[in-house]
């Protein structure tokens, strides 16, 4: 079964739109934990567009209040001194790294892992060494989940958007190989593996029946619309039902 964590981004994006002081994130992050989310994620930016620092504690609470074991919180970010700091400073269980510039809307691209193996080694160890798991932002590639494990990672987090664009188009039996490959090579040489971006209702159950060992997905944006139509409990029981259902691998 694959673990479900709400990215609550697009939730405090909302709240910044005005100085209101709602959309209440802790609340909704209590919301999400009810109907049933595995885990929490946020992906904090420097210039704090939706997620800021101070709403770290609120979401540690959360968790802390829900009392439920095993309810897991991600962080991710680029690894800028600031973001490292924050992390370590944080209650997170999982760090995830991904390459962001600090404009960029989203994240849209996976690690050149060869290209700052030193620097990706180094920040690894620094986590790792503060109790947390970390995990890669990686491209579907065999090449970037053997590098991911070669500077350590406990994880990698595949990039959905090309599934996504691809299932879309209904030209993804390439696409669905490649991720299926990538996975497979990811078992056999003993990495985890989580997924995130563009992953929804429409495409899910396909990523995961061709990544049969997904052990988690991070999802914001097609979540929150959905939740907009069915309510959070609605719209995580729809994600769930598909989640934990048993994968078929596709041959």
């Amino acid at each position: 079964m694959t673990q479900l964590s709400v990215n609550l981004n697009k939730i405090a994006l909302l709240r910044n739109q005005r100085d209101v002081g709602y959309p209440d994130l802790y609340k909704h992050a209590m919301l999400i934990l009810k109907s049933g989310a595995d885990g929490l994620t946020i992906h904090p930016r420097p210039d704090e567009r939706h997620i800021r620092k101070d709403d770290i504690p609120l979401i540690e609470k959360a968790i802390s209040d829900f009392g439920r074991k095993g309810i897991e919180f991600n962080i991710e970010g680029y690894p800028s001194e600031d973001f490292i700091e924050l992390v370590k400073a944080s209650q997170c269980d999982q760090v995830t790294l991904v390459p962001d510039a600090p404009d960029a809307k989203t994240s849209d691209d996976g690690w050149d892992i060869e290209k700052h193996e030193g620097m990706l080694k180094k920040i690894i160890t620094d986590l790792q060494k503060a109790g947390k798991r970390v995990s890669l932002f990686v491209n579907p590639d065999e090449t970037s989940v053997r590098n991911a494990k070669k500077v350590g990672a406990d994880r990698i987090e595949f990039f959905t958007g090309p599934f996504a664009k691809a299932y879309e188009i209904k030209a993804n039996s390439e696409t669905r190989r490649i991720y299926t490959i990538c996975g497979e090579v990811a078992a056999e040489i003993g990495i985890e593996v989580n997924a995130g971006h563009d992953l929804s209702l429409n495409n899910l159950e396909a990523f995961l029946d061709s990544v049969e060992n997904c052990l988690e997905v991070s999802i914001g944006h097609a979540i929150t619309d959905d939740a907009l139509k069915y309510g959070w409990k609605g719209a995580i029981e729809r994600y769930l039902e598909i989640c934990k259902k048993p994968k078929i691998a596709l041959c």
